[in-house]
């Protein structure tokens, strides 16, 4: 069995909230939580992006659970520095923390004022700034001249344990790309079983081997459906765009405006809604034939109390 995960949604809810969150999910049961990482939301409805390297740490404290979040080293976060947040995080807790590296979005990574790369460039950057990562967490000096610039950096607080550093990938390209590389792969559920599967496979079969696999599984469960639906369309219709899309536009309000036109079918066609437990769980059960490691659970609406609640107590009656 997996590890079932909490998504911990920072473009929806302030950091204090999703503090109690995260609290409230372990004592639910949740094996574990998963982090996203954003600068701006991706709809002014979403409204809010706090900074999880220092969510975290306060989270990591609060609970007793393994966490993992979204990094995008190479922009917005210099690698080095990266490294060093890591590596406290780390040495404070040991064993318990894990990073996706992806190459991000415009949306979050042009505030430096630097110009947004092409796909292939973010994705050399990406890597270069990994291997940056790890060697400055296995106390190495590091300099380094070429899409990422690092002069004479060298960590003094080093992680106790390792940790992994996996891929964040979205298409099967990407996903085969990281097989070499990353320390496992993280990808989203796609309403397809044979798309997810496609992912997984890329991975696994071009290096990725017996790495470990985090699947993210995004739905709406409410008690009623209607409430699930319209909570589903009013966080998420911008999200539903398609990626390329998603990965180039520039500011909260391209987000908001390309889904002006976006109805709620097409956003029912694309996530699922539930308002049984049991069926959630017949979803997770039919992802299990992938091998995940983890499997997050990204509750899309803002009734995350009851959703935690209903976890709880579907997790004691199947028990």
């Amino acid at each position: 069995m997996p590890l079932i995960c909490y998504h911990a949604s920072h473009e929806q809810f302030a950091p204090s909230h999703l503090l109690r969150l995260v609290t409230l999910a372990e004592a639910a049961g949740f094996d574990g939580v998963h982090s996203s990482d954003h600068f701006h939301p991706w709809s002014e409805r979403q409204g809010h992006s706090g900074f999880t390297f220092s969510w975290i740490a306060a989270a990591l404290q609060a609970t007793n659970i393994p966490f993992s979040m979204i990094c995008t080293p190479g922009q917005r976060y210099h690698p080095a520095v990266t490294a060093q947040a890591i590596a406290t995080l780390c040495e404070m807790f040991p064993g318990r923390v894990g990073f996706e590296m992806g190459s991000g979005e415009a949306l979050n990574e042009i505030i430096t004022g630097d110009d947004w790369p092409e796909k292939a460039q973010r994705n050399e950057r990406l890597l270069q700034s990994v291997q940056v990562i790890r060697q400055l967490l296995q106390g190495r000096e590091v300099n380094a001249h070429d899409l990422v610039k690092v002069s004479n950096a060298k960590l003094y607080t080093l992680p106790t344990v390792q940790p992994l550093l996996l891929c964040a990938a979205m298409s099967a390209r990407t996903a085969a790309w990281a097989g070499s590389w990353a320390d496992g792969l993280l990808t989203t559920v796609e309403k397809d079983f044979d798309k997810t599967k496609e992912k997984v496979d890329a991975f696994r079969q071009n290096g990725g081997g017996e790495k470990p696999i985090y699947l993210q599984l995004g739905c709406s469960y409410g008690r009623v459906r209607k409430q699930a639906q319209e909570g589903l369309f009013d966080q998420w219709r911008s999200n539903i765009l398609p990626r390329e899309k998603l990965e180039s536009f520039r500011a909260v309000k391209d987000f908001d405006n390309a889904a002006t036109a976006v109805t709620m079918q097409e956003v029912l066609e694309a996530i699922p809604v539930y308002t049984d437990m049991e069926a959630l769980w017949e979803k997770i059960h039919s992802l299990e034939a992938l091998q995940p490691e983890r499997i997050v659970i990204h509750n899309i609406n803002r009734q995350q109390e009851q959703f935690i609640e209903d976890f709880q107590h579907t997790l004691v009656f199947r028990s």
